[in-house]
């Protein structure tokens, strides 16, 4: 049988690894797809020839809506990233009856929607694993191997370039500005860290994983998107008094009020597994009713890595060339008219317990007028700290963590405290998840 024709678009760190993993593995993945697969086309504006092996094979040009439109092709993988002209490659790849395999979550996030609907109608497949975690499966976990559960919550860290800054402010005490002038020397974040640190990468991925767990349409715009730029050293060391380590967490939960989208700096108690997953290393804890907590954990990013999720989902659209497009596995893990209308909830009526931190006045009485304006609120503190004064101090930070209280009722309680004479400046606050439930 002949080997399915691909063409590539894109040839940066996971287009140069995808052609260099399929070159060194062909055998091996031909064994498992039952016929073998060859990158005849390639469009990319520039690469490294160097760098590449197998490129003799392969036709490259710089046009590429010529992939799109080659007859010969079954499937593109589109690997340039970014909405456009992303957006409309796939549409027309998709419009030309060829199956899309893609990495890139801004797209499905944001278009995904558009983009299902025209393959459903065109019977071709569009496949996404690396677009969430690289080289972790996570996709197929939650959308296959966990299909008999009611999953109930996603926690996952899933942005490499957040968490190397967390750890290394963690283990060296150094500050955020610092770190990430590092993480942007050793390639982990882009010239441009916006994504990053403020949580838009991991917004984009945590809309697929609420999509696919839940059965909703992606709601990108409706996730709750917060970065780590405010988390301070100090934030850090009284986590760790208190037995917690701050995450930048990506967090959905199904509630019967509705689901929570939200990506947002996250104290995790010391002893979960996911708080000692360091480092660029992303992680994925999911809970099913049925099989309880899983975990799924590696490399979240990277040229191979990520190639290999590529290489998974182009194995699996082979798999189906001959399928019926009404027995294969859904886009959004659910059927096409299955999918419900369930309220994204706005985080004002997400319920958390919270750390706070504030400098207060060393005066008599602020502590108790403080926690009067809590309790006023309804608000329980669980744990308080405060340090002690020297002759210098004339503000304190005043560190509490607080039961589980709803966000809007904390917003009730902060605005008060802020207007006191004795607090100065804005109360910090951090969510705090036990992932125990």
């Amino acid at each position: 049988m002949n080997p399915v024709k691909v063409g590539l678009l894109g040839l940066g760190t996971v287009g140069g690894g995808t052609l260099n993993v399929l070159t060194r593995n062909a055998d091996e993945i031909a064994r498992r797809a039952g016929r073998g697969i060859r990158i005849a086309q390639a469009a990319a504006k520039a690469y490294d020839p160097s760098s590449l092996s197998g490129l003799e094979r392969v036709e490259v040009t710089d046009d590429a809506f010529s992939v799109v439109e080659n007859p010969d092709l079954e499937i593109i993988i589109e690997l340039i990233g970014g909405y456009s002209p992303a957006r409309e490659l796939v549409l027309k790849a998709i419009d030309n009856g060829k199956h899309v395999v893609t990495a890139n979550k801004a797209l499905i996030a944001m278009y995904g929607n558009e983009i299902f609907a025209a393959a459903q109608k065109r019977g071709v497949m569009v496949a996404f694993e690396a677009a969430v975690a690289g080289g972790i499966p996570i996709i197929k976990a939650v959308r296959e191997g966990l299909a008999a559960n009611r999953i109930e919550w996603i926690a996952g860290i899933i942005n490499g370039t957040g968490n190397f800054i967390l750890t290394e402010m963690r283990d060296k005490g150094r500050e955020f500005t610092d770190v990430l002038k590092e993480a942007q020397a050793l390639g982990y974040a882009e010239a441009d860290p916006t994504f990053d640190v403020e949580g838009i990468d991991a917004a984009h991925k945590l809309t697929i994983l609420g999509s696919i767990a839940f059965g909703i349409p992606l709601q990108f715009e409706k996730t709750y998107t917060e970065g780590i730029t405010k988390i301070e050293p100090q934030d850090v060391e009284y986590a760790n008094q208190f037995g917690y380590r701050i995450k930048h967490l990506g967090i959905t939960r199904k509630t019967d009020a509705g689901i929570e989208m939200r990506v947002h700096p996250t104290m995790v108690p010391y002893q979960r597994l996911i708080a000692n997953v360091d480092g660029v290393m992303n992680a994925v804890l999911v809970k099913g009713d049925a099989v309880g907590p899983t975990l799924y954990y590696g490399a979240g990013a990277g040229s191979e890595p990520t190639a290999s999720a590529v290489l998974a989902d182009v194995v699996d659209v082979v798999r189906t060339l001959t399928t019926d497009p009404e027995n294969r596995v859904p886009h959004l893990a659910f059927q096409p008219g299955e999918l419900d209308d369930i309220p994204i909830l706005p985080i004002e009526e997400v319920e958390s317990a919270f750390y706070l931190r504030m400098q207060v006045a060393d005066k008599p009485g602020v502590v108790a007028r403080i926690a009067s304006i809590l309790a006023e609120s309804g608000i329980s503190i669980e744990a308080i700290q405060q340090k002690e004064p020297t002759e210098d101090d004339s503000f304190l930070p005043l560190v509490m963590l607080t039961q589980k209280v709803m966000e809007k009722q904390l917003n009730v309680a902060i605005a008060a405290i802020e207007r006191l004479d004795s607090v100065f400046g804005q109360v910090m606050r951090i969510r705090v998840e036990r992932l125990d439930d």
